[in-house]
């Protein structure tokens, strides 16, 4: 586990958040599998061939036909192209299982009066998903999508657009990412930047600096045998 750095004592103004791993789960093993079938390669090379080769997707580079030729060319696999509207649609469905307790965080950031911001490397069809299907989109005063900028975490520019978009100082915003490389560029930049773990680290991490609004945890009971979501 990667060593967090604290969050000092400050004046919140804006929040910015990620999308995945943080708004949504983390993808099911058998969702990734699926996926893996297709190229006929285990999940984990799977998965390893995704973090190679996603940026210029997310950035805007690739459309969704070029990334997943691309993909297979690379790792020497055959793809056929009435396999890739499977291939898009099982992507978007792999990142559309939300976290509620994060979403229910967000909304009562909002409405306390701080700004938010959505910052998050994201294709083209994952965008269309989030916009048209998630209601909770209408809690970010601001958007800011990788596909539509042509910038990717952890590139400074994005981070800068996404402040001015927001119309927060740096040391007056929290940045919350699962990716640590990403958190370390915020903090470079002067954002107050947290890297999540689970609902429970996070708060625990909001205490000491007194976030005004911190996540709530779901109730347990003498008969519950679980931590709860992490």
């Amino acid at each position: 586990m990667t060593e967090q750095k604290t969050v000092r004592d400050f004046d919140p103004r804006g929040l910015i958040l990620d999308y995945g791993e943080v708004l949504c789960a983390r993808p099911t093993a058998e969702r990734i599998e699926r996926m893996a079938v297709i190229f006929g390669i285990t999940p984990s090379h799977f998965i390893h061939l995704c973090e190679r080769n996603r940026r210029e997707y997310d950035q805007g580079d690739l459309n969704a036909e070029q990334y997943w030729f691309s993909f297979a060319d690379e790792a020497g696999l055959g793809l056929r192209a009435d396999q890739i509207p499977l291939l898009r649609d099982w992507d978007v469905e792999m990142w559309s299982d939300t976290n509620s307790l994060m979403i229910d965080w967000l909304k009562s950031v909002h409405q306390s009066g701080l700004r938010t911001t959505l910052l998050s490397n994201m294709p083209g069809d994952m965008i269309a998903r989030v916009r048209d299907s998630f209601s909770w989109i209408s809690h970010f005063d601001r958007i800011v999508f990788s596909y539509e900028e042509h910038l990717t975490k952890p590139q400074a520019a994005i981070y800068a657009r996404c402040i001015e978009k927001l119309g927060t100082s740096p040391e007056q915003t929290l940045f919350v990412d699962d990716r640590d490389v990403n958190v370390r560029a915020a903090q470079g930049l002067g954002i107050q930047a947290i890297r999540f773990e689970s609902v429970r680290q996070l708060r625990a991490q909001l205490v000491e600096p007194r976030f005004p609004i911190l996540p709530v945890l779901p109730v347990t009971t003498p008969h519950s045998y679980g931590s709860g979501v992490g």
